[in-house]
């Protein structure tokens, strides 16, 4: 049964600069579990990410947990893709102007504290910290 839930958020910013917030090494450590890191040497499908899950309150983790992440789309202002190797899990970001402001979707649920923190990163106000 796949879950047809999905997050999302309007965000009083344009798709260019929320584009850049989700493609950004260090804006998504901002705001996609904070403190976690990212590094996307190439932001081209096919290329990999490395994403380093941080111990924090929301997890069970006593270490860091590094994931190896593969892009699989990458539509400039519209969506980016990745999958997540183990268990294979495609997570997609799909952008859209609405309002003269930007809709941003995560394609499953379980995402709504990392578009508030993205929410709060983009519109310049303080990250709240989740």
């Amino acid at each position: 049964m796949m879950n047809k839930e999905k997050s999302s958020i309007w965000i009083d910013a344009s798709i260019a600069t929320v584009w850049q917030a989700i493609t950004d090494e260090e804006q998504l450590s901002q705001w996609y579990a904070p403190g976690s890191t990212w590094k996307i040497p190439k932001l081209e499908a096919g290329e990999k990410i490395t994403f380093t899950l941080m111990p924090n309150a929301h997890n069970q983790l006593s270490e860091e947990l590094p994931m190896m992440l593969t892009i699989q789309q990458v539509l400039p202002n519209r969506e980016f893709s990745f999958y997540l190797e183990v268990p294979e899990t495609l997570i997609a970001i799909v952008l859209k102007e609405e309002q003269n402001g930007t809709t941003t979707t995560f394609n499953m649920s379980g995402y709504e504290a990392s578009l508030t923190n993205l929410k709060a990163l983009v519109e310049e106000k303080n990250i709240p910290k989740f």
